[in-house]
């Protein structure tokens, strides 16, 4: 597995990812995640039986692509943020943005099957978290599926860092090369999901400064049987 690299502020920091986990349903606000569970059950996928969810993956899935290969015209992206725990202090916990490609004809028979079938898309720049604390929940998030705007929010809309942060704490994954992405927040479902390419901005409005990470999805041949 080759290692992710981040430009913090001018420092390359190079993380080997050891543990890959996508938070789902992990919206703070009830109506949201109902919105989220509504927008997958158009596309068939089962509702969950409790809320949120935690899903482990490869961790060779975590890349920094600007191409993504894809089987069939059924996968899209969901704007999410990362944690990357990059070393042993708090300095060392950063945030990035991403976008988890999800494949969305397998999602029906299954979420963990769909996350594992697509890969986690990280940004190249990340912020060190206690940089943004005082003001994490004004960080926007902005998602575009061929170029047209699908999602728009802030990180308010989601459960926390430090949520995430104390629940990998419990169960003992606050360690060196974890990362955890977010879940996601509704989209606008009057822009086709099923675009052929994505790209996801994280937002500081204090600051004006952004990270984003773009990438385009290359149809693979058909199987040859």
């Amino acid at each position: 597995m080759f290692p992710l690299r981040f430009d913090v502020n001018g420092e390359v920091v190079e993380v080997s990812v050891t543990t890959l986990l996508n938070g789902g349903y992990a919206g703070r606000s009830q109506e949201d995640v109902a919105a989220h569970v509504a927008e997958l059950a158009e596309l068939g996928v089962p509702a969950p039986t409790s809320t949120p969810c935690l899903y482990p993956v490869a961790p060779y899935l975590a890349m920094q692509p600007d191409q993504v290969p894809v089987q069939h015209d059924r996968t899209s992206g969901e704007a999410e943020w990362a944690l990357v725990i990059a070393g042993p202090e708090e300095r060392d916990v950063l945030l990035t943005v991403a976008c988890d490609h999800t494949d969305r004809a397998l999602e029906v028979h299954g979420v963990a099957w769909s996350k594992q079938a697509g890969p986690d898309v990280l940004g190249r720049q990340a912020w060190r978290l206690v940089d943004v604390a005082d003001r994490v929940d004004e960080l926007t998030l902005t998602a575009w599926a061929g170029g047209e705007q699908i999602q728009r929010g802030t990180l308010a809309e989601l459960l926390s860092p430090q949520y995430w942060l104390d629940d990998l704490r419990e169960r003992g994954l606050l360690q060196p090369g974890t990362v955890l992405l977010s879940g996601t927040i509704p989209m606008d479902s009057a822009v086709d999901q099923f675009a052929g390419s994505w790209r996801v901005e994280l937002g500081d409005p204090k600051t004006g400064a952004t990270i984003s990470c773009e990438y385009r999805l290359d149809r693979m041949p058909d199987p040859v049987a």
